[in-house]
Protein backbone atom coordinates (compact mmCIF):
# COMPACT_ATOMS: atom_id res chain seq x y z
CA UNK A 1 0.00 0.00 0.00
CA UNK A 2 1.26 3.54 -1.03
CA UNK A 3 2.46 5.36 2.24
CA UNK A 4 2.37 2.21 4.41
CA UNK A 5 5.78 2.49 5.04
CA UNK A 6 5.64 6.41 6.09
CA UNK A 7 2.22 5.92 7.85
CA UNK A 8 4.11 2.93 10.21
CA UNK A 9 7.59 5.74 10.72
CA UNK A 10 5.23 8.80 11.53
CA UNK A 11 3.24 6.18 13.82
CA UNK A 12 6.21 4.78 15.81
CA UNK A 13 7.33 8.01 15.85
CA UNK A 14 4.50 9.46 17.75
CA UNK A 15 4.78 6.25 19.76
CA UNK A 16 8.49 7.56 21.01
CA UNK A 17 6.60 10.98 21.85
CA UNK A 18 3.91 9.45 24.03
CA UNK A 19 6.29 7.00 26.13
CA UNK A 20 9.03 9.99 26.75
CA UNK A 21 9.90 11.02 30.53
CA UNK A 22 9.89 14.25 28.98
CA UNK A 23 10.04 16.85 25.85
CA UNK A 24 12.79 18.64 25.63
CA UNK A 25 15.23 19.91 22.65
CA UNK A 26 17.05 16.55 22.66
CA UNK A 27 13.93 14.96 22.23
CA UNK A 28 12.43 17.09 19.37
CA UNK A 29 15.82 16.96 17.42
CA UNK A 30 15.70 12.92 17.37
CA UNK A 31 12.09 13.25 16.36
CA UNK A 32 12.94 15.49 13.44
CA UNK A 33 15.66 13.23 12.16
CA UNK A 34 13.28 10.05 12.55
CA UNK A 35 10.32 12.12 10.19
CA UNK A 36 13.08 13.30 7.99
CA UNK A 37 14.72 9.78 7.43
CA UNK A 38 10.93 8.60 7.22
CA UNK A 39 9.68 11.27 4.58
CA UNK A 40 13.35 10.74 2.10
CA UNK A 41 12.34 7.24 2.70
CA UNK A 42 8.82 7.72 0.87
CA UNK A 43 10.77 9.85 -1.92
CA UNK A 44 9.13 13.58 -0.69
CA UNK A 45 11.80 15.76 -2.05
CA UNK A 46 14.70 16.86 0.34
CA UNK A 47 14.06 20.57 -0.08
CA UNK A 48 10.16 20.07 0.71
CA UNK A 49 11.45 17.49 3.68
CA UNK A 50 13.76 20.25 5.13
CA UNK A 51 11.22 22.72 4.90
CA UNK A 52 8.67 21.11 7.00
CA UNK A 53 10.71 19.44 9.50
CA UNK A 54 12.59 22.94 9.74
CA UNK A 55 8.84 24.28 10.57
CA UNK A 56 8.19 21.54 13.01
CA UNK A 57 11.51 22.15 14.85
CA UNK A 58 10.43 25.95 15.22
CA UNK A 59 7.26 25.26 16.67
CA UNK A 60 8.02 22.41 18.65
CA UNK A 61 10.92 24.47 20.94
CA UNK A 62 9.35 28.16 20.59
CA UNK A 63 5.59 27.82 20.82
CA UNK A 64 4.00 26.38 24.69
CA UNK A 65 0.15 25.71 24.99
CA UNK A 66 -2.22 26.80 28.21
CA UNK A 67 -4.00 24.05 27.16
CA UNK A 68 -1.80 20.89 25.92
CA UNK A 69 0.78 19.30 27.69
CA UNK A 70 4.17 19.44 26.31
CA UNK A 71 4.02 15.73 24.63
CA UNK A 72 0.15 16.60 23.41
CA UNK A 73 2.04 20.08 21.95
CA UNK A 74 4.38 18.20 20.03
CA UNK A 75 1.92 15.61 18.30
CA UNK A 76 -0.47 18.53 17.38
CA UNK A 77 2.75 20.49 15.80
CA UNK A 78 3.89 17.16 13.70
CA UNK A 79 0.09 17.18 12.82
CA UNK A 80 -0.72 20.32 11.96
CA UNK A 81 2.61 21.08 9.83
CA UNK A 82 2.06 17.77 7.85
CA UNK A 83 -1.55 18.91 7.28
CA UNK A 84 -0.18 21.85 6.06
CA UNK A 85 2.20 20.53 3.76
CA UNK A 86 -0.05 18.45 1.88
CA UNK A 87 -2.40 21.04 1.68
CA UNK A 88 -4.24 21.95 4.74
CA UNK A 89 -8.10 21.89 5.31
CA UNK A 90 -9.26 23.34 2.01
CA UNK A 91 -10.94 20.37 0.24
CA UNK A 92 -12.81 20.83 -3.54
CA UNK A 93 -16.06 22.18 -4.01
CA UNK A 94 -18.50 22.02 -7.29
CA UNK A 95 -18.99 25.39 -8.66
CA UNK A 96 -22.58 26.82 -7.78
CA UNK A 97 -25.14 27.81 -10.13
CA UNK A 98 -23.08 27.04 -13.25
CA UNK A 99 -22.76 23.31 -14.95
CA UNK A 100 -19.51 22.15 -13.55
CA UNK A 101 -16.77 21.10 -16.24
CA UNK A 102 -13.93 18.87 -15.75
CA UNK A 103 -11.47 18.76 -18.18
CA UNK A 104 -8.51 15.65 -16.99
CA UNK A 105 -5.12 15.70 -18.64
CA UNK A 106 -2.20 14.08 -18.15
CA UNK A 107 0.35 11.50 -19.45
CA UNK A 108 -0.11 8.14 -20.88
CA UNK A 109 -0.74 5.22 -18.58
CA UNK A 110 -1.71 7.51 -15.50
CA UNK A 111 -5.52 6.23 -15.53
CA UNK A 112 -7.23 9.68 -16.58
CA UNK A 113 -9.96 7.14 -18.32
CA UNK A 114 -10.57 5.16 -15.07
CA UNK A 115 -10.66 8.06 -13.38
CA UNK A 116 -13.47 9.67 -15.25
CA UNK A 117 -15.43 6.58 -14.57
CA UNK A 118 -14.67 7.00 -11.17
CA UNK A 119 -15.50 10.99 -11.06
CA UNK A 120 -18.67 9.74 -12.80
CA UNK A 121 -19.87 7.40 -10.49
CA UNK A 122 -18.54 9.78 -7.42
CA UNK A 123 -20.82 12.35 -8.65
CA UNK A 124 -23.88 10.07 -9.48
CA UNK A 125 -23.91 8.75 -6.08
CA UNK A 126 -24.36 12.34 -4.93
CA UNK A 127 -27.28 12.78 -6.96
CA UNK A 128 -25.79 14.80 -9.91
CA UNK A 129 -26.96 14.58 -13.32
CA UNK A 130 -23.11 13.20 -14.80
CA UNK A 131 -22.26 13.19 -18.54
CA UNK A 132 -18.64 11.46 -19.46
CA UNK A 133 -17.04 12.74 -23.17
CA UNK A 134 -14.22 11.15 -24.42
CA UNK A 135 -11.86 13.26 -26.98
CA UNK A 136 -8.73 10.92 -26.84
CA UNK A 137 -8.33 10.58 -30.67
CA UNK A 138 -4.68 9.24 -30.27
CA UNK A 139 -5.04 5.91 -28.00
CA UNK A 140 -7.15 2.75 -29.90
CA UNK A 141 -10.01 2.13 -27.95
CA UNK A 142 -10.09 5.35 -26.12
CA UNK A 143 -13.63 5.98 -26.19
CA UNK A 144 -14.85 1.91 -25.91
CA UNK A 145 -12.90 2.00 -22.24
CA UNK A 146 -14.76 4.97 -21.42
CA UNK A 147 -17.86 3.33 -22.70
CA UNK A 148 -17.79 -0.22 -21.00
CA UNK A 149 -16.73 2.28 -17.67
CA UNK A 150 -19.70 4.05 -18.21
CA UNK A 151 -22.53 1.42 -18.87
CA UNK A 152 -20.92 0.06 -15.26
CA UNK A 153 -21.60 2.89 -13.31
CA UNK A 154 -24.94 3.95 -14.88
CA UNK A 155 -23.42 7.16 -16.45
CA UNK A 156 -23.80 8.61 -20.09
CA UNK A 157 -20.45 8.65 -22.26
CA UNK A 158 -20.34 10.56 -25.15
CA UNK A 159 -17.39 10.19 -28.13
CA UNK A 160 -17.38 9.44 -31.95
CA UNK A 161 -13.78 7.47 -32.60
CA UNK A 162 -14.25 8.10 -36.44
CA UNK A 163 -13.71 12.04 -35.61
CA UNK A 164 -9.69 12.86 -35.57
CA UNK A 165 -10.01 16.25 -33.75
CA UNK A 166 -10.71 16.63 -29.84
CA UNK A 167 -12.39 19.54 -30.72
CA UNK A 168 -15.04 18.55 -33.59
CA UNK A 169 -15.73 15.92 -31.30
CA UNK A 170 -16.72 17.92 -28.48
CA UNK A 171 -18.57 20.41 -30.74
CA UNK A 172 -20.59 17.20 -32.33
CA UNK A 173 -22.25 16.60 -28.55
CA UNK A 174 -22.08 20.12 -27.01
CA UNK A 175 -25.93 20.23 -26.91
CA UNK A 176 -26.60 17.39 -25.22
CA UNK A 177 -23.70 17.80 -22.94
CA UNK A 178 -25.43 21.04 -21.69
CA UNK A 179 -28.17 19.30 -20.78
CA UNK A 180 -26.12 17.93 -17.28
CA UNK A 181 -25.29 18.84 -14.13
CA UNK A 182 -21.25 17.66 -14.47
CA UNK A 183 -19.14 16.98 -17.87
CA UNK A 184 -16.21 15.40 -17.15
CA UNK A 185 -13.76 15.63 -20.43
CA UNK A 186 -11.23 12.26 -20.62
CA UNK A 187 -8.23 14.18 -23.14
CA UNK A 188 -5.19 12.25 -24.84
CA UNK A 189 -2.01 12.18 -23.30
CA UNK A 190 1.05 11.00 -24.74
CA UNK A 191 4.61 9.77 -23.58
CA UNK A 192 5.93 13.15 -22.49
CA UNK A 193 4.62 16.55 -22.55
CA UNK A 194 5.42 17.49 -26.24
CA UNK A 195 4.48 20.92 -28.24
CA UNK A 196 1.49 18.36 -30.19
CA UNK A 197 0.10 17.78 -26.81
CA UNK A 198 0.41 21.52 -25.10
CA UNK A 199 -1.13 22.71 -28.11
CA UNK A 200 -4.38 19.96 -28.73
CA UNK A 201 -5.13 20.32 -24.75
CA UNK A 202 -4.52 24.54 -24.43
CA UNK A 203 -6.72 24.59 -27.85
CA UNK A 204 -9.86 21.87 -26.05
CA UNK A 205 -9.53 23.79 -22.89
CA UNK A 206 -10.13 27.15 -24.58
CA UNK A 207 -14.02 25.40 -26.40
CA UNK A 208 -14.50 23.23 -23.27
CA UNK A 209 -13.81 26.20 -20.82
CA UNK A 210 -13.93 24.02 -17.90
CA UNK A 211 -14.59 24.92 -14.38
CA UNK A 212 -11.51 22.89 -13.33
CA UNK A 213 -8.61 21.29 -15.25
CA UNK A 214 -7.44 18.23 -13.18
CA UNK A 215 -3.62 16.77 -13.52
CA UNK A 216 -4.00 13.15 -13.00
CA UNK A 217 -0.84 11.56 -11.90
CA UNK A 218 0.11 8.42 -10.64
CA UNK A 219 1.72 7.27 -6.82
CA UNK A 220 3.95 5.28 -8.69
CA UNK A 221 5.73 8.24 -10.55
CA UNK A 222 8.45 8.94 -7.69
CA UNK A 223 10.28 12.48 -7.77
CA UNK A 224 9.55 13.19 -11.75
CA UNK A 225 6.15 14.08 -10.57
CA UNK A 226 7.48 17.53 -9.81
CA UNK A 227 8.87 18.36 -13.17
CA UNK A 228 5.64 17.26 -14.75
CA UNK A 229 3.40 18.81 -12.51
CA UNK A 230 5.88 22.20 -12.91
CA UNK A 231 5.44 21.63 -16.86
CA UNK A 232 1.36 21.10 -17.01
CA UNK A 233 0.72 23.73 -14.07
CA UNK A 234 2.83 26.02 -16.77
CA UNK A 235 1.18 24.91 -19.56
CA UNK A 236 -2.46 24.65 -18.38
CA UNK A 237 -3.21 26.44 -15.35
CA UNK A 238 -4.61 22.98 -13.50
CA UNK A 239 -6.58 23.79 -10.18
CA UNK A 240 -5.78 20.46 -8.97
CA UNK A 241 -4.91 17.16 -9.24
CA UNK A 242 -6.03 13.48 -8.76
CA UNK A 243 -3.69 11.28 -7.60
CA UNK A 244 -4.35 7.19 -8.92
CA UNK A 245 -3.15 4.19 -7.74
CA UNK A 246 -2.55 4.90 -4.07
CA UNK A 247 -3.51 1.14 -3.18
CA UNK A 248 -0.14 0.06 -4.99
CA UNK A 249 3.25 -0.34 -4.22
CA UNK A 250 4.75 2.89 -4.92
CA UNK A 251 6.46 5.26 -2.60
CA UNK A 252 3.75 8.07 -3.07
CA UNK A 253 5.76 10.67 -2.00
CA UNK A 254 7.02 12.12 -4.86
CA UNK A 255 3.73 12.99 -6.10
CA UNK A 256 2.17 14.60 -3.00
CA UNK A 257 5.20 16.72 -2.79
CA UNK A 258 5.11 17.53 -6.62
CA UNK A 259 1.67 19.15 -5.88
CA UNK A 260 2.62 21.24 -2.79
CA UNK A 261 5.54 22.23 -5.18
CA UNK A 262 3.21 24.28 -7.69
CA UNK A 263 0.55 25.10 -4.98
CA UNK A 264 -2.38 23.13 -7.00
CA UNK A 265 -3.99 20.86 -4.42
CA UNK A 266 -4.97 17.79 -4.39
CA UNK A 267 -8.63 17.14 -5.20
CA UNK A 268 -8.90 12.93 -5.27
CA UNK A 269 -7.04 9.93 -5.02
CA UNK A 270 -7.60 6.35 -6.40
CA UNK A 271 -7.34 4.05 -3.66
CA UNK A 272 -8.67 0.71 -5.16
CA UNK A 273 -9.43 -0.55 -8.48
CA UNK A 274 -13.33 -0.86 -7.99
CA UNK A 275 -15.20 2.19 -9.66
CA UNK A 276 -16.10 3.11 -6.04
CA UNK A 277 -12.69 3.64 -4.42
CA UNK A 278 -12.35 7.10 -5.14
CA UNK A 279 -12.15 9.72 -2.57
CA UNK A 280 -12.36 13.05 -2.25
CA UNK A 281 -8.69 14.45 -0.90
CA UNK A 282 -8.58 16.38 2.85
CA UNK A 283 -5.28 16.56 3.76
CA UNK A 284 -5.96 17.17 7.56
CA UNK A 285 -8.71 13.42 7.60
CA UNK A 286 -5.34 11.99 5.16
CA UNK A 287 -2.68 12.84 8.00
CA UNK A 288 -5.16 11.77 10.72
CA UNK A 289 -5.44 8.43 8.95
CA UNK A 290 -1.76 8.25 8.63
CA UNK A 291 -0.74 9.06 11.88
CA UNK A 292 -3.10 6.29 13.19
CA UNK A 293 -5.87 8.70 14.39
CA UNK A 294 -8.56 7.22 12.64
CA UNK A 295 -10.68 9.67 10.04
CA UNK A 296 -14.65 9.44 11.37
CA UNK A 297 -15.31 12.13 8.73
CA UNK A 298 -14.69 10.23 5.99
CA UNK A 299 -15.86 6.40 7.66
CA UNK A 300 -18.96 8.23 7.99
CA UNK A 301 -19.31 9.43 4.37
CA UNK A 302 -18.44 5.75 3.41
CA UNK A 303 -21.55 4.30 5.52
CA UNK A 304 -23.71 6.51 4.55
CA UNK A 305 -23.26 6.14 0.67
CA UNK A 306 -22.29 2.10 1.66
CA UNK A 307 -26.50 1.78 3.46
CA UNK A 308 -29.67 2.83 2.01
CA UNK A 309 -30.61 5.60 4.65
CA UNK A 310 -34.42 3.86 4.79
CA UNK A 311 -32.39 0.54 5.61
CA UNK A 312 -30.37 2.31 8.12
CA UNK A 313 -33.24 4.07 9.68
CA UNK A 314 -35.17 0.59 9.91
CA UNK A 315 -31.72 -1.25 11.62
CA UNK A 316 -31.57 1.63 14.10
CA UNK A 317 -34.81 1.00 15.05
CA UNK A 318 -34.37 -2.54 15.22
CA UNK A 319 -30.97 -2.01 17.11
CA UNK A 320 -33.28 0.48 20.14
CA UNK A 321 -35.47 -2.35 20.85
CA UNK A 322 -32.30 -4.12 21.30
CA UNK A 323 -33.58 -6.78 17.97
CA UNK A 324 -30.05 -7.82 15.80
CA UNK A 325 -30.38 -11.07 14.07
CA UNK A 326 -28.46 -12.52 11.07
CA UNK A 327 -30.29 -10.83 8.09
CA UNK A 328 -28.94 -7.33 9.81
CA UNK A 329 -25.40 -8.94 9.75
CA UNK A 330 -25.51 -10.05 6.33
CA UNK A 331 -26.36 -6.35 5.45
CA UNK A 332 -23.98 -4.95 7.87
CA UNK A 333 -21.41 -6.92 5.85
CA UNK A 334 -22.56 -6.50 2.35
CA UNK A 335 -22.43 -2.44 3.33
CA UNK A 336 -18.77 -2.72 4.28
CA UNK A 337 -17.92 -4.48 0.99
CA UNK A 338 -19.60 -1.10 -0.26
CA UNK A 339 -17.23 0.60 1.91
CA UNK A 340 -13.47 -0.66 0.52
CA UNK A 341 -11.43 -3.10 2.06
CA UNK A 342 -11.19 -4.23 5.57
CA UNK A 343 -7.89 -2.36 5.97
CA UNK A 344 -9.40 0.71 4.97
CA UNK A 345 -12.15 0.61 7.15
CA UNK A 346 -9.95 -0.28 9.93
CA UNK A 347 -7.39 2.56 8.95
CA UNK A 348 -10.21 5.24 8.85
CA UNK A 349 -11.44 4.39 13.24
CA UNK A 350 -9.75 6.12 15.68
CA UNK A 351 -7.26 3.33 17.72
CA UNK A 352 -7.45 0.36 15.29
CA UNK A 353 -4.56 2.10 12.93
CA UNK A 354 -2.50 1.24 16.09
CA UNK A 355 -3.47 -2.18 16.19
CA UNK A 356 -0.79 -3.63 13.85
CA UNK A 357 -3.03 -5.89 12.79
CA UNK A 358 -1.56 -7.15 9.29
CA UNK A 359 -2.01 -7.19 5.84
CA UNK A 360 -2.71 -11.36 5.57
CA UNK A 361 -4.89 -11.19 9.06
CA UNK A 362 -6.90 -8.57 7.35
CA UNK A 363 -7.20 -10.79 4.02
CA UNK A 364 -7.92 -13.99 5.90
CA UNK A 365 -10.92 -11.98 8.05
CA UNK A 366 -12.47 -10.76 4.50
CA UNK A 367 -12.39 -14.27 2.96
CA UNK A 368 -13.84 -15.41 6.29
CA UNK A 369 -16.52 -13.09 5.70
CA UNK A 370 -17.43 -13.88 2.56
CA UNK A 371 -17.83 -17.62 3.51
CA UNK A 372 -19.99 -16.33 6.16
CA UNK A 373 -22.41 -14.36 3.29
CA UNK A 374 -22.36 -17.80 1.41
CA UNK A 375 -23.71 -19.70 4.87
CA UNK A 376 -26.19 -17.44 5.49
CA UNK A 377 -27.87 -17.95 2.13
CA UNK A 378 -28.45 -21.41 2.72
CA UNK A 379 -29.96 -21.17 5.88
CA UNK A 380 -33.95 -20.85 6.52
CA UNK A 381 -35.67 -17.34 7.40
CA UNK A 382 -36.46 -18.48 10.90
CA UNK A 383 -32.61 -19.85 11.32
CA UNK A 384 -31.50 -16.05 10.14
CA UNK A 385 -34.28 -14.37 12.64
CA UNK A 386 -33.60 -16.79 15.58
CA UNK A 387 -29.92 -18.04 15.07
CA UNK A 388 -30.49 -19.82 18.68
CA UNK A 389 -32.67 -22.66 16.70
CA UNK A 390 -29.14 -23.78 15.57
CA UNK A 391 -28.12 -27.25 16.21
CA UNK A 392 -25.42 -29.74 15.19
CA UNK A 393 -27.99 -30.94 12.37
CA UNK A 394 -28.74 -28.12 11.20
CA UNK A 395 -25.06 -26.63 10.88
CA UNK A 396 -24.66 -29.81 8.82
CA UNK A 397 -27.00 -29.03 6.59
CA UNK A 398 -26.18 -25.67 5.93
CA UNK A 399 -22.67 -26.79 5.76
CA UNK A 400 -23.43 -29.37 3.13
CA UNK A 401 -25.73 -26.84 1.02
CA UNK A 402 -23.13 -23.68 0.98
CA UNK A 403 -19.76 -25.92 0.89
CA UNK A 404 -18.50 -24.18 3.43
CA UNK A 405 -17.06 -26.13 6.96
CA UNK A 406 -19.67 -26.52 9.64
CA UNK A 407 -16.53 -24.87 11.85
CA UNK A 408 -17.14 -21.68 9.67
CA UNK A 409 -20.48 -21.70 10.63
CA UNK A 410 -20.16 -21.91 14.28
CA UNK A 411 -17.62 -19.12 14.26
CA UNK A 412 -20.04 -17.04 11.98
CA UNK A 413 -22.66 -17.89 15.31
CA UNK A 414 -20.21 -17.15 17.75
CA UNK A 415 -19.46 -13.51 16.62
CA UNK A 416 -23.25 -12.82 16.46
CA UNK A 417 -23.65 -13.48 19.60
CA UNK A 418 -20.21 -11.04 20.41
CA UNK A 419 -22.15 -8.34 18.41
CA UNK A 420 -25.60 -8.99 19.65
CA UNK A 421 -23.51 -8.63 23.61
CA UNK A 422 -21.94 -5.46 22.51
CA UNK A 423 -25.04 -3.80 20.92
CA UNK A 424 -27.33 -4.56 24.06
CA UNK A 425 -24.55 -2.73 26.24
CA UNK A 426 -24.46 0.53 23.81
CA UNK A 427 -28.53 0.48 24.10
CA UNK A 428 -28.29 0.44 27.75
CA UNK A 429 -28.49 4.07 29.05
CA UNK A 430 -26.86 2.47 32.25
CA UNK A 431 -23.28 2.60 30.63
CA UNK A 432 -23.21 6.02 29.81
CA UNK A 433 -23.67 7.65 32.93
CA UNK A 434 -21.34 10.41 34.32
CA UNK A 435 -20.41 10.95 30.48
CA UNK A 436 -21.02 14.12 28.77
CA UNK A 437 -21.17 14.61 25.08
CA UNK A 438 -17.42 15.36 24.52
CA UNK A 439 -16.19 12.17 26.28
CA UNK A 440 -18.80 9.88 24.74
CA UNK A 441 -16.89 10.94 21.28
CA UNK A 442 -13.58 9.87 23.01
CA UNK A 443 -12.16 7.03 21.37
CA UNK A 444 -10.67 5.91 24.62
CA UNK A 445 -14.02 6.34 26.31
CA UNK A 446 -15.56 3.99 23.25
CA UNK A 447 -12.96 1.40 23.25
CA UNK A 448 -13.23 0.99 27.06
CA UNK A 449 -17.17 0.27 26.33
CA UNK A 450 -16.11 -2.09 23.80
CA UNK A 451 -13.63 -3.75 25.99
CA UNK A 452 -16.61 -3.69 28.69
CA UNK A 453 -19.51 -5.51 26.39
CA UNK A 454 -16.58 -7.89 25.06
CA UNK A 455 -15.49 -5.86 22.18
CA UNK A 456 -12.29 -6.72 23.43
CA UNK A 457 -12.00 -10.18 22.46
CA UNK A 458 -14.54 -9.47 19.49
CA UNK A 459 -11.98 -7.97 17.86
CA UNK A 460 -9.18 -10.39 18.63
CA UNK A 461 -10.97 -12.94 17.50
CA UNK A 462 -11.93 -11.56 14.14
CA UNK A 463 -8.88 -10.76 13.24
CA UNK A 464 -7.30 -14.63 14.07
CA UNK A 465 -6.15 -15.76 10.89
CA UNK A 466 -7.12 -19.24 10.27
CA UNK A 467 -4.60 -21.76 10.67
Amino acid sequence: MVLSKLSSSLKDTLSKVRNSLTVDRNLVEEIVKEIQKALLQADVHVKLVLELTSSIRKRAIEERSEVLNKKEQLITVIYEEVSKFLGGDEAFELKKDVQNKILLVGLYGQGKTTTAGKLGNYFKARSKKVALISTDTWRPAAYEQLRQIGLKVGVPVFGDPSIKDPNEIYKKFEFELSKFDIVIVDSAGRDSLNDELVEEIASLKDLVNPTDVFFVLGADVGQTAQRQAEMFKEYMDISGVIITKMDGTGKGGGALSACHKVQAPVRFIGVGERVEDLERFNAQNFVSELLGMGDIEGLLEKAKLALDEKDAKNLEAKLMKGEFDLDDLAQQMRAMGKMGSMSKIMGMIPGMGNLNISKDQLGAQEEKIAKWEVAMSSMTKKERKDPSVMNNSRIARIANGSGVESTDIRELLKQYKMMKKMITMFKNPENFKGMDEESMQSPDAMMKMMQKAGGGKFMKQMMKGRR
